[in-house]
């Protein structure tokens, strides 16, 4: 089945057109971006049980971008009809006029040419097999309570099983002067967490799921609760890991942290408009092994982050990032692309409607190899199996990595021992680290339980993931 339109969008788009034929006739460009969001979060443990509203994601409204032909300004607001047209045409002149008298004296304006736009009529929608606003909470939490009493059956060990499950079903209206699009999309997203006590010490364990659908995502939940139980016993063994270079196998979710944070954020165009990127300087050198081809883009993958247009009206890419080891562009939105004379990779994404769009990663992975990962591990003299990345971040200025990671499992001759090192941070130089890359297996996953800042701000949805890579890496 196919996410329905927004009868919210459908209702107020003849007023939108109205409001764009009146601005048109005062700016050179005009956008419109109509947003109707629905999110709800949903989560059960031992103790406690809850229902809410996703804040950050549910949301209506609109945002106006004008240009004059030399400078941009925008304008937010979450009501709209006939008899308030005139009173948002003039915040709108108000907000231009300003903009253009903020600039201090002595200080330089950078001009943005209006961007060209070819005649476009779009509409899509997302599919779903189970939609959870149908399902309803009482069912979405008895499901979820389920799975929390199996983790909790599993062994008397586990101190705690809480699982949690989100959803976003959202759409979008973008009008210009040459596009007119509409898209429906929905996602849903799942994790399992328990914990276990080892004297003073909790062991934990998450395991997130997530897909371009609806709350099927739930049934993958219920089959897999007793091995991630299986896997927070094996944690109250485990031992600080002995820091040093090793040959590391990783699995897909940490590889895709790698991507994501090692190149993701490096090539992210709007820090190469502000110099804080050091990747600007490597477009067209080696800076990956020759194994290694790396994707971003909306339409790259089917996942968390996968939309048909982006919040400028550039429809989605699948963009080449990095080709057989070369580093062959970087990904932008709009206004950054304008300023850099590239074109747009679909990647301009808001927060919310009443915020900034910026350049923003979406479903960014590694493309696969020709191994497996049993030929991978049986080819390490002396290593690690990573698993369960955590968190990480990166410094694009100077390619520095720092992510951490749940589990080592040890590799000697070839073999898993069975023995577990815990927790993990896996540092290093990005080209490095990259270039030492010399297996990646045929599987490649993705996974898209996580949320992307810029910075520590401006969240959005984003997926990553890749092959089974091999690769010499620092851990600590």
């Amino acid at each position: 089945m196919k996410v329905k339109e927004s009868a919210f969008i459908k209702h107020n788009k003849p007023v939108l057109k109205k409001l764009l034929e009146r601005l048109l006739k005062q700016y050179p460009y005009v956008s419109i971006l109509a947003t109707d969001s629905t999110a709800k979060s949903y989560s059960v443990s031992r103790c406690n049980t809850m229902i809410s509203e996703n804040g950050m994601l549910s949301e209506r409204g609109f945002a106006v971008k004008i240009s004059d032909g030399k400078h941009y300004a925008e304008y937010s607001f979450n009501r709209i009809a006939e008899e308030l047209l005139d009173e948002i045409c003039e915040n709108i002149r108000q907000i231009a006029a300003s903009s253009k008298q903020a600039v201090p004296e002595g200080i330089s304006e950078n001009e943005y040419p209006i961007p060209e736009e070819t005649q476009t009529i779009f509409s899509a929608s997302t599919e779903y097999e189970i939609d959870p606003e149908e399902l309803g909470d009482d069912v979405i939490i008895e499901k979820l309570a389920r799975i929390k009493d199996r983790g909790l059956a599993s062994s008397d060990k586990i101190l705690d099983c809480t699982v949690r499950c989100n959803y976003q079903k959202y759409s979008k209206l973008f009008l210009s002067g040459h596009k007119d699009l509409e898209q429906n999309v929905m996602w849903m997203t799942g994790g399992i967490s328990l914990a276990a006590p080892r004297g003073e010490e909790i062991k934990s364990y998450y395991k997130s799921y997530s897909n371009l659908g609806g709350a099927e995502v739930l049934e993958q939940m219920q089959h897999d609760v007793e091995q991630c139980s299986q896997i927070t016993l094996e944690l109250l063994n485990s031992e600080p890991m002995i820091p040093g270079e090793y040959d590391c196998i990783c699995a897909p979710d940490v590889t895709g942290m790698i991507v994501h944070e090692a190149f993701g954020h490096g090539v992210e165009m709007d820090m190469f408009v502000k110099k804080r990127a050091l990747a600007e300087k490597y477009v067209g050198g080696y800076v990956a092994s020759e194994l290694v081809t790396m994707h971003d883009g909306a339409s790259a993958a089917s996942q968390t982050a996968t939309y048909f247009f982006d919040d400028e009206g550039t429809m989605a890419h699948d963009t080449i990032v990095i080709e057989k080891g070369i580093l062959k562009q970087g990904i932008s939105d709009l206004q950054s692309a304008i300023v850099l004379g590239t074109v747009p990779t679909g990647n301009g994404r808001r927060q919310g409607y009443d915020r900034k769009a910026y350049t923003r990663m979406t479903n960014t992975y590694f493309e696969g190899g020709t191994h497996t990962k049993e030929e991978m591990i049986a080819s390490v003299s002396y290593g690690f199996l990573l698993e369960n990345a955590s968190s990480g971040m990166e410094d694009p200025k100077n390619w520095g990595i720092q992510c951490m990671v749940n589990i080592a499992r040890e590799i000697r001759d070839g073999k898993l021992t069975g023995k577990i090192f815990s927790p993990i941070v896996l540092t290093g130089y990005v080209p490095d680290l990259l270039k030492s890359i010399s297996m990646m297996s045929e599987e490649v996953i993705l996974g898209g339980g996580g949320f992307c800042g810029k910075g520590y701000k401006e969240w959005v949805k984003v997926s990553d993931g890749g092959p089974y890579i091999k690769a010499k890496i620092r851990l600590g």
